[in-house]
């Protein structure tokens, strides 16, 4: 069970560096979503893989951590406003540049096509 935890935590982290380093817009977004569940799933396993763990004191012999619980619940929800802002921030960058590119502009061989084409 852990080897296959850690190689979701791995694949997510992974696929989300892979798409935070594209060139436009929407895959950046992704990939930071990406980041923040692989993050929240490691916040996650630290406190311990349990099988069939109570959350409540004295109903089982073994328990699970509530503070990573408390932790995810809160990086769940700083996730959730920070993907809201990059698609806000994602979407004013793309009506004022007219293009869709992480850094304003179009590509040098979209530009030299345009050239060739006047």
């Amino acid at each position: 069970m852990e080897l296959m935890y850690a190689l979701c935590v791995g694949v997510l982290t992974t696929c989300g560096i892979f798409l935070t380093l594209r060139g436009r817009t929407f895959p950046v977004v992704m990939g930071l979503t990406m980041l923040s569940y692989a993050v929240n799933l490691f916040l996650f396993s630290s406190g311990r893989l349990i099988v069939n763990g109570a959350a409540i004191l004295g109903s089982s012999e073994q328990y699970a951590d509530p503070l990573p619980q408390a932790l995810v619940l809160t990086a769940i929800v700083i996730g959730f406003a920070m993907t809201a802002y990059a698609v806000i921030l994602a979407m004013r960058a793309r009506a004022d540049l007219g293009n869709d590119h992480v850094d304003g502009r179009e590509k040098a061989l979209d530009i030299e096509k345009k050239d060739k084409s006047k």
